[in-house]
């Protein structure tokens, strides 16, 4: 329904917020007070209603930092901006299914995507559709999924007085008194962890993951290739060429160096130009990489010098032929 002031046209109003499990908390009785208009969107900068609320003893007063519509349009909790269905960061769950994200960042830009997109929300239904993605990227969020809640993440934060050692309040203090512990996971926001893009706590998860499936990035910096085995017998080079950079939609083009496919011993190497991009890409295909609707298995390279190659005679000199050419 418009509203009656055409300046408030595409400001948001809502009865309840989308929350994960967490974030309402384990009380069943919950008191939240609500706001309309009450801050503008952390993502599309448009004012939304506020809602506000406790989520149990002992724990901080928890709020929502962006608008039912942006939560929609990625399917993440309007809170803590963890996806709904698996407890992620969006940067995992679209790496693991090969989405890309399509909404903008730009301040002039964001807010006339959203209100597009409002107009094709269908009630609370998510705009995100994974009907397509791939048995490899779904076996990896169900190996990656938090199902049970963590409230541990609703304690109060750090008291930065007490750091300082000037703290006089004690037990009455509605902060906890610990000290700080700077790490990479210290550095977070709003605008990367919705957008998935720089998130240290994916990036942190992705290579936990895949060094727990075997794809440890090995010590040599050098490395930038990635051995493909049991191909189909289908493949081709440019069909494992377009499924390699279809599953990986934040990787430009150009940061493929080039595919070798050994039709003989049905493998390939996928070479990149740089060893972040080839991190990004063993990360994602740490479950195994779909090509004409059969997983195969996703190796290291090895470098020149490597002996004790478990691989064929056939491939091991096309390695060492791809090492050498790159």
């Amino acid at each position: 329904m418009p509203k009656a002031d055409i300046n408030k046209a595409g400001w948001e109003q809502s009865e309840f917020p989308i929350l994960c499990e967490t974030c309402l908390g384990d009380n069943a009785f919950v008191r939240m007070s609500k706001q309309e208009f009450g801050r503008s969107c952390g993502t599309c900068a448009r004012p939304f209603t506020v809602f506000r609320w406790n989520p149990g003893t002992g724990m901080r007063f928890k709020t929502t930092v962006i608008c039912q519509t942006c939560a929609k349009i990625k399917n993440v909790c309007q809170t803590c901006l963890l996806d709904l269905e698996y407890g992620l960061p969006t940067q995992v769950r679209d790496t693991a299914l090969g989405i890309e994200s399509e909404a903008p960042t730009s301040e002039i830009n964001r807010e006339y995507y959203a209100q597009n997109m409002e107009s094709k929300l269908d009630g609370a239904k998510s705009l995100l559709d994974v009907s397509r993605a791939s048995s490899a990227g779904k076996e990896m969020l169900k190996q990656l999924a938090r199902t049970d809640p963590y409230y541990k993440r609703n304690r109060p934060h750090l008291c930065s007085f007490y750091a300082k050692g000037e703290c006089n309040r004690g037990d009455a203090c509605p902060y906890r008194h610990e000290m700080p512990v700077q790490n990479e996971l210290s550095k977070q926001n709003i605008q990367d962890r919705y957008h998935g893009r720089n998130d240290p706590v994916a990036k942190k998860i992705l290579a936990t993951h895949a060094a727990n499936m075997g794809l440890q990035p090995p010590e040599d910096q050098n490395i930038t290739s990635l051995f493909l085995s049991s191909l189909p017998a289908s493949a081709t080079e440019e069909s494992i060429r377009t499924r390699v950079l279809k599953s990986l939609p934040a990787v430009q083009p150009s940061q493929l160096k080039s595919v070798v496919h050994v039709a003989k011993s049905r493998c390939a190497f996928v070479n990149w130009k740089d060893r972040a991009t080839a991190e990004l890409a063993a990360q994602a295909w740490a479950n195994g990489l779909e090509i004409d609707g059969e997983v195969v298995s996703v190796r290291w390279g090895r470098s020149k010098g490597a002996s004790g190659s478990k691989a064929n005679p056939a491939a091991s000199s096309s390695t060492s032929s791809v090492i050498a050419s790159s």
